[in-house]
This record gives C-alpha cells, structure tokens and sequence, in this order.
C-alpha cells in the first residue's frame, strides 16, 4: 500500500495542478507584462526629452560658434543633424545664389556621429523615436533635410540665424512611446498625448506646423507663434516639460 501510494506521488503532476500552474503563470504575466511595457515607454519618452534638450545645446551651441555662415555676413546659423554630427561638411550659399555643400565641417561635433545617419526624408530613428529638425527656407517655409547624397535644402541663411525647430515622435504609437515632443530656438521642450493625433513611425509624422499656433488670414511659417500651453494646428494640446 505505501508502495502504491509513493508510486502515485512520484509520477508527477496532475491535469487538474497544472492547469492551477499555468493559471497562475498568466495571472502574473498579465500584471507584469503591462508594467514592463509602461516602465518602457516612459523611459523612451524620458529619453527623448533629454535628447531634445542636449540637441537645443548643441544648436546654440553652432549658431554661437559662427561655424555654419552660409552668407558670410559673421553671424552664426543653426544646422540640420548631419551638420551636427559632423556626418556631412555644412551648407554655404543661398537660395538666390544656390545652396551647396561647403568645405568646412563641425570638427568636433556638437552631436553624436548616429545622429548623422538619416533616413531619406531626413530622420534619425533614437530609443523607440523618430526624430525630424527643420530649418526655414524662403519665407520660413519648414524645409527639414534629406540623405547624405542629396543635396542641402534651398535653406534661407537669414531666416536660419534666428529659427529652427525640431519634433521626436514613437517609432511605434503605444509600444515604443505614446507622447509626441517639440522644441525650437525658444529652448522649451513641449509634449503632446498625441492621443488623437497617434504619429507614429515613418507613415505618419507629424507636419513641420504640428506644434504652431494658425493665424487666420495669415501664412503657416516657422516664424509663427508656438503653442505653448495650448492647441496647435494639429489639434493636440502642447504643453511645457522641462
């Protein structure tokens, strides 16, 4: 009888404890899975806040330097990625004259050399977010730039002494990140939930005027009021982080 009986123990579980187990197993995952998902994508967000903040560094830091002076009359510009970096040489010329690449390069670069590799519309793709600058051409229109074999964007050397801005948005909406962020030459970080908006990815960024207040009557351009603390065209709520 006490053969039988250890016999019985020794044979392993039954039907009715493992599914007990694996009951259990999916409680647990349920909890945790959530969390792990949550804990990264507040991670990714706070990552790309600070990246923001170190890229608007770096933008007054090159426009203070005078190193991108593509009009030659001393006073510093503000660059795209790949002139950060030091990926490519930095822009000379205008938009009347032609804007070409020159022969001077950020040496040592204000940026890492990763975010010099864009993709063809001109984004770096960093901790689960897009990131996208813009810089004004004639009329302050957004022009952001392109890959390293295209040519530089017919940039307005004058505007750009004074103007450029710079959006971060989730590689995947709800996976990699869920808040869309902005800054410019102002300095400020500003975060929408992008809840309704969901940009997400390369199919769908936001525009250049996301984050900027429409002016009945007159021209979206970079030169126009930033919505801080309140909708932008976009319709989404943009508020100050930092």
């Amino acid at each position: 009888m006490e053969l039988t009986s250890m016999n019985k123990r020794e044979s392993g579980f039954t039907l009715i404890e493992l599914m007990i187990v694996v009951a259990i197993i999916a409680i647990i995952a349920s909890i945790a899975i959530p969390n792990l998902m949550a804990a990264r994508i507040n991670a990714n967000e706070s990552a790309a806040i600070a990246t923001l903040k170190n890229i608007s560094s770096s933008q007054a830091q090159i426009q203070a330097a005078g190193i991108i002076d593509a009009n030659g009359n001393g006073a510093g510009e503000y660059g795209y990625f790949q002139e950060l970096s030091g990926a490519r040489n930095v822009k000379t010329g205008t938009p009347a004259t032609s804007v070409t690449v020159s022969a001077v390069k950020v040496a040592p670069p204000v940026l890492s050399g990763a975010f010099g590799k864009v993709d063809a519309t001109g984004r770096v793709l960093r901790s689960g977010y897009y990131f996208q600058m813009y810089l004004p051409g004639v009329g302050a229109d957004f022009l952001s730039e392109a890959d390293p074999t295209a040519a530089y964007p017919t940039v307005d050397p004058s505007q750009s002494e004074v103007l450029w801005s710079c959006y971060a948005w989730p590689a995947s909406f709800g996976n990699s990140g869920k808040r869309a962020f902005f800054v410019n030459q102002q300095g400020d970080v500003m975060a929408s939930s992008n809840a309704t908006t969901k940009y997400s990815g390369t199919t769908t960024p936001p525009s250049g005027g996301a984050a900027y207040v429409t002016v009945s009557g007159v021209t979206l351009s970079m030169a126009a009021e930033v919505a801080v603390n309140t909708t932008g065209t976009d319709g989404m709520r943009w508020t100050v982080v930092n």
